[in-house]
């Protein structure tokens, strides 16, 4: 059967009347809203992750990307088990497990704790996250209303990708460094609540099989991809473990997509990779992500450790992002109908790409102001990118397949960031140890120093503050600049991968979405 052709099956029943599907709407997107503000509320953390557990780079990768990778891996399967038994009742089991996952991130006491509680968080999110695209789709069936919800949809993942480093901030400059995470307990559960009221539920009327063997699949792969890309600054990408396990990752991986090819019952809507306007648009919006959440992972740091802000300044300073995504995002719809879809999507990868080409050409005397022109150019492209190219995506697919093509445009939104985190955070991080431990050779220093210089930028800046005086000033300087050459050479890996994804949607994106 064609992915475009709708089943003979009952007629769903009409959505709720117009102001209660406004009151569902507003609580699907708070509830969204932490899901994606959890993304990168934690990156503005990072520096008082290092103070208070002297956590490595690789360290920190991970603590990030532990919460992105579970998300991801489990989005198809969420999908699946919402359409099959309910989408209401998955987004509630969701908001509570995110809830029970925050609590206890909040309160754990080593980096392997916060990388498991991490995890369960993204358990619930991958719960919720569909759920909430699904429900949507439902409940509003008119073309154009269902464009401006899912801008709206848009908007919100958007605003708390960008939102999350200013929350973060305020945050730390009144609590401890778990109150990122506490913040998330009072709202998912009041979320919960207003859902039972609110939210209609809805399903699948075909009981579709559950495949079991492709998320496992799915996740390990992707976990033992990023395990590699994370770990090479460490080990070497020459290293016997890293290939390896790279090579294993990427094994699995292909396992996985040859299982959902031949499997009679798979997640991915495999037939609706043939249409360009699900597959192209799909891969648009995990390169808008890529660049932004490694663009965010490496300049919280950046605006801390190298201009010297306090979380909450730094965070401020981040606000830009988020406004011109809240700007944007909405307009994205109103081009998309003028001008298509090809058209709004490939400009804004082109401009953030120029984002990020900015970004690397800061030098170790620049300021916050030759900084924001780059930030700009970041918000106002992932706006323009993420509306139209989820829009593409949804409206290529039946209502009653909702729940899995928005869990596999979640998927590859989750993967973008992960991806993007690991690879812009290796790639700085590659270029700092190398650089730091051609300074350090020659000179006498006591191992843990050295394992501190290395590892971090703010390893490196407390061990010189306990040095003090002309060497420990030489060391803070040297570790800046290493930090500087760095983010250099990640933003402008990350610029060629965005240009190279704006000139594959001009060639293979159609110029209009599906209206229906």
């Amino acid at each position: 059967m064609s992915v475009m052709t709708r089943p003979h099956h009952p007629v769903p029943a009409a959505p709720p009347a117009r102001p209660r599907r406004r009151l569902a709407l507003a609580v699907l997107c708070v509830s969204l809203l932490i899901v994606t503000l959890d993304n990168t509320i934690l990156n503005i953390a990072l520096p008082a992750l290092v103070r208070a557990m002297h956590a490595t780079d690789a360290q920190l990768q991970w603590i990030v990307d532990a919460y992105a990778v579970v998300f991801g891996g489990l989005l198809l399967i969420a999908g699946t088990v919402a359409d099959r038994v309910g989408r209401r009742r998955v987004f509630l089991a969701g908001l509570l497990l995110f809830a029970a996952g925050s609590a206890a991130a909040a309160f754990s006491g080593t980096v392997t704790e916060l990388i498991c509680a991490r995890a369960g968080m993204g358990l619930g999110a991958a719960c919720i996250m569909p759920a909430t695209l699904s429900i949507i789709a439902d409940l509003f069936r008119e073309p154009r209303e269902r464009a401006q919800a899912i801008g709206l949809w848009s908007a919100t993942s958007g605003l708390g990708i960008a939102l999350g480093p200013i929350v973060g901030g305020w945050l730390l400059e009144r609590y401890w460094w778990g109150s990122v995470f506490f913040v998330n307990v009072p709202i998912a559960l009041a979320g919960a609540a207003a859902a039972i009221w609110l939210v209609p539920d809805s399903r699948d009327p075909v009981r579709r099989p559950l495949d079991a063997v492709g998320a496992p699949a799915a996740t390990a792969g992707l976990l033992l991809l990023l395990w590699a890309i994370i770990e090479s600054p460490v080990r070497g990408w020459h290293s016997g473990m890293v290939l390896s396990v790279g090579g294993a990752g990427l094994v699995v991986l292909l396992g996985f997509a040859l299982w959902e090819r031949y499997t009679p019952s798979p997640m991915l809507v495999v037939e609706a990779f043939r249409d360009r306007r699900f597959s192209v648009a799909m891969g648009s919006v995990a390169m808008a992500i890529f660049a932004l959440m490694g663009a965010l992972f490496v300049l919280t740091q950046y605006l801390q450790f190298s201009l010297g802000y306090s979380a909450f300044a730094a965070g401020v300073r981040i606000l830009p992002v988020a406004g011109l995504l809240a700007v944007t995002a909405p307009l994205s719809t109103v081009l998309d109908r003028r001008l298509g879809t090809k058209t709004v999507v490939a400009t804004a990868l082109a401009v953030i790409a120029g984002g990020l080409l900015w970004l690397s050409r800061l030098t170790v005397s620049a300021d916050f102001g030759h900084t924001l022109p780059g930030l700009l150019l970041l918000g106002a492209g992932a706006g323009l990118a993420i509306a139209p190219a989820t829009a593409s995506v949804i409206g290529s697919l039946p209502p009653e397949r909702a729940g899995v093509g928005s869990a596999t445009n979640g998927t590859a939104l989750q993967t973008g960031g992960a991806l993007g985190v690991a690879v812009l955070g290796s790639t700085l991080a590659a270029r700092y140890q190398g650089q730091m431990t051609a300074a350090l050779t020659g000179h006498a220093v006591p191992p843990a120093a050295a394992h501190a210089i290395t590892g971090s930028l703010g390893g490196a800046l407390g061990v010189a503050g306990q040095i003090g005086g002309t060497n420990g000033a030489l060391l803070a300087a040297a570790g800046r600049a290493a930090f500087l050459d760095g983010m250099h050479l990640a933003a402008t890996v990350a610029a060629v991968v965005v240009a190279v994804g704006a000139l594959l949607v001009l060639i293979a994106l159609p110029s209009r979405a599906a209206r229906s």
